[in-house]
């Protein structure tokens, strides 16, 4: 039939135009951009943390319920702890009326021997992924590797501000994301249809080792830093001696460089592409607005 002035639409409006969208995690990295991107679009946005303007709290689940009144969305940044506490928020974010979920993972969760071999596939990742795909409501998975904005408001910032950056990572590679392409793939998945039951692969268009990256910083900047490789033993070590790390933690940091040192993650992945229909941002462009903004003094 063809549609008229007075034929029924029934296409289903988008979570936007049916509640606010909830965004937890809402002052980091993504977050924060995911609000900003949100808000310039005219959405009503919650930004959510434990100490934003609105209070939420994995650790205390009291807070869920008043965070999730009446949202028609949520994207999710979870804890990276076992057990994930993120199934139980699904379960009550379903249960409050969310009908669109959008949870940001990790590259690699679902990959044998990622992370190396003492790691299970999958892990809080993992558990959160299978409660989007068994809440009975819309989901997309998001699977970023490193982000770009490591090296500008992360934990690579002092180092290269120091002038040497020392990891255990040798020649590998990786195809660096940035923050920006992670939120905008975000909001489109949060405010547009054609995302459901989708996983989106996230990197940037080509990989660097580290000395690449700091060569990228050096041009824009005029600051040079060096990258010095170290044993994981001496660098697992160091930052239990120097940085105060707890022996796990220390263990935990070191095996999240591996797929790094592996170049697991230098193969560039296609979901910007698939999702926003453009190339995802490169690491030069990121370098200068980054320098622009004075990240690197």
């Amino acid at each position: 039939m063809t549609r008229t002035e007075n034929s029924a639409d029934t296409t289903p409006a988008p979570a936007s135009a049916r509640g606010p969208v909830l965004v937890t995690g809402g002052t980091g990295k993504t977050g924060r951009r995911v609000v900003d991107r949100l808000r310039e679009l005219g959405v009503e946005t919650r930004a959510a943390s434990r100490s934003g303007e609105t209070r939420f709290d994995w650790a205390d689940p009291a807070t869920w319920g008043p965070a999730l009144d009446g949202a028609a969305a949520v994207y999710i940044v979870p804890l990276d702890t076992s057990p994930s506490p993120t199934t139980a928020f699904v379960e009550q974010a379903v249960a409050s009326g969310v009908r669109r979920l959008v949870l940001l993972s990790a590259r690699g969760v679902d990959v044998p021997g990622y992370f190396g071999d003492g790691h299970e596939v999958g892990g809080p990742h993992g558990e959160g992924e299978r409660a989007l795909r068994a809440s009975g409501v819309e989901w997309t998975i998001l699977r970023p590797g490193w982000f770009a904005q490591n090296f500008s408001e992360g934990v690579f910032l002092d180092s290269v501000r120091a002038g040497e950056l020392a990891l255990p990572t040798g020649d590998g590679k990786a195809a660096f994301v940035d923050a920006d392409d992670i939120a905008a793939v975000a909001v489109a998945a949060l405010t547009e249809d054609g995302h459901g039951g989708q996983e989106y692969g996230l990197s940037g268009p080509r990989a660097l080792g580290m000395a690449d990256v700091l060569d990228e910083i050096a041009k824009a900047t005029g600051k040079r830093a060096a990258y010095v490789p170290v044993e994981a033993s001496v660098f697992r070590a160091g930052l239990v001696a120097d940085q105060g790390f707890t022996d796990e933690e220390a263990g935990l940091w070191t095996d999240a460089l591996i797929p790094i040192t592996t170049s697991r993650e230098a193969p560039v992945l296609d979901g910007v592409r698939r999702a926003l229909g453009r190339e995802p941002r490169d690491f030069t462009d990121f370098v200068r607005d980054a320098a622009a903004r004075g990240a690197w003094g």
